[in-house]
């Protein structure tokens, strides 16, 4: 694909600066873009990189443009610009519609005809696949799950039974979705299992990582709104709700029955305590431990940063001290007030 300057603005509504018959067809970072492809700027840290760079054009805010050496694209997001261009440009490896022969299809399954199942994948009773969908190799789909149109599930992911999943989601390799969550009874110092009888729902425009988890719900579903973002190795435990647009980084492990609201970020390597309501628009920046809910949007950090080692034993062992040296200071402040 090849596009002039001039035609990426009037799709993007941005403004020009420098030749609009300048012809983009690919997209690059700064330091190895060449003639013919388009990057971007958006912090003068990369100002050295910005004044060397050889690409045809720069997306940068309309501030910045007198430090590019070439055509510009201005708006008030250049990432999100960026963003939208590079998946204009994303080339897609073309995919053909149908069953790969190599493929294994229950006869009550119904596979669009558009759709594509590639080798090995495995697709049991009364699944249902929509249009334009793609099944990668090795993946497992069980019975009476529901994949709507658009969706791709890229290789060796495992749907179990009776899952929902929306329209144009995307699964990355390794994903398994509706498998039993961690629901024990304890029963004179043995565990019992309890039955996982609900399943999980995934809405639409919604993002899975690589090698995710995402449990089935014990009696009610567990459930992934519309526009979730997940990261790689993310836990989601059984009965979890994740509301419309929240975005989590790898490695977060979330427990039983938590709600999320809508809009939030969760940093990588997050713990998050069952049970708990996280309302919308909150960050909790990477290794926090959650072990209450929070009721309003902001930002929340938990943990100590890195230290020398030496220091952080030092600090270790006065933490061991605060309950001693309070009660100290209080009787200091007792009797300073009788004076």
């Amino acid at each position: 694909m090849t596009q002039t300057l001039g035609e990426l603005a009037t799709r993007f509504d941005a403004d020009i600066k420098g030749d609009a018959d300048c012809r983009i067809q690919a997209v690059a970072s700064l330091k190895s873009a060449r003639p013919g492809q388009i990057s971007f700027f958006y912090d003068r840290h990369y100002a050295d990189e910005l004044a060397r760079t050889r690409a045809s054009a720069v997306i940068l805010k309309p501030e910045h443009c007198d430090l590019s050496p070439t055509a510009c694209l201005l708006t008030e997001n250049p990432q999100l610009l960026f963003a939208r261009v590079a998946n204009l440009f994303q080339q897609q490896a073309r995919v053909e519609a149908g069953i790969h022969r190599d493929a294994t299809v229950a006869a009550s399954a119904q596979i669009d005809p558009t759709a594509s199942v590639a080798a090995r994948a495995v697709i049991a009773d009364d699944v249902r696949i929509g249009r334009h969908v793609i099944i990668g190799a090795g993946c497992v789909i069980g019975a009476g799950s529901i994949i709507d149109d658009d969706s791709r599930l890229v290789a060796n992911v495992s749907i179990c039974d009776n899952v929902r999943i929306g329209k144009r989601v995307l699964v990355h390799p390794g994903a398994v979705i509706g498998s039993d969550g961690f629901g024990l009874v304890n029963d004179a110092g043995e565990w019992l299992k309890v039955p996982q009888l609900g399943t999980v729902s995934i809405g639409n425009d919604v993002e899975i990582g690589a090698n995710t988890t995402i449990d089935r719900g014990s009696l009610d579903n567990t459930v992934i709104e519309d526009g979730v973002k997940l990261d790689n190795q993310i836990q989601v435990a059984h009965n979890v709700y994740i509301g419309a647009h929240t975005a989590i980084a790898g490695c977060v492990g979330i427990a039983g029955s938590t709600r999320i609201g809508r809009y939030c970020a969760i940093g990588g390597g997050v713990g998050i305590s069952g049970h708990l309501e996280i309302a919308d628009n909150v960050h909790v920046t990477a290794m926090s431990l959650v072990t209450q809910s929070i009721t309003e949007a902001g930002v929340y950090s938990s943990g100590t940063p890195l230290q020398t080692n030496s220091k952080w034993r030092r600090n270790f062992v006065r933490f061991g001290q605060l309950d001693e040296m309070v009660k100290r200071l209080q009787k200091i402040e007792k009797k300073l007030n009788n004076y």
